[in-house]
């Protein structure tokens, strides 16, 4: 059985939940409550506060609180989930720092990336919600059709003060 552990971070919206794997790759943060908290872990999650990707992973998420940028590739992150999700979040950690893109702009990448007409943006949207990683990969930047704030797993008051913090 593979080993998860765990450790928890106060943050200025809400209780966050981080997981990580034995080798300290992030594979989950969470906020406390969020739909889909650590349905991509097989596996029993131990809590281990010492571990330095923690420490890491907290320095982060402070600055990010503190109005800062940090960036991605900082923390080493490790994707649990089928092959269609991993394309989707793998979009995600590309969308910059204080702009949005649209469920329908990763679905025509996705649909470009498979060689497809067209992909659905309501299977794009599942993958987007059952991003285990969230603010670090930034499923809180995609939005609805004409800019309407829609879904985030850990509620849109969550998702709203994220993007007020990111000046959107």
């Amino acid at each position: 059985m593979k080993m998860y552990y765990k450790s928890e971070y106060m943050s200025p919206i809400g209780n966050i939940i981080l997981c990580c794997d034995e080798k300290e790759n992030i594979v989950g943060l969470w906020f406390e409550g969020q739909k889909y908290y650590a349905d991509n872990i097989e596996g029993k999650i131990i809590e281990n506060n010492s571990l330095k990707i923690f420490k890491k992973t907290k320095n982060w998420l402070n600055r990010y609180f503190s109005g800062k940028k940090p960036d991605i590739k900082e923390i080493p992150v490790k994707f649990i989930g089928n092959e269609f999700r991993k394309s989707v979040w793998k979009i995600l950690c590309k969308i910059p720092y204080g702009k949005v893109i649209t469920y329908n702009d990763i679905a025509k990448q996705i649909a470009n990336q498979r060689g497809m007409t067209k992909m659905s943006a309501q299977a794009v949207g599942g993958a987007v919600g059952h991003n285990p990683i969230s603010i670090i990969i930034p499923c809180h930047r995609v939005i609805g059709k004409n800019g309407k704030l829609t879904g985030y797993a850990a509620g849109l008051d969550k998702k709203t003060k994220l993007l007020e913090l990111e000046a959107l």
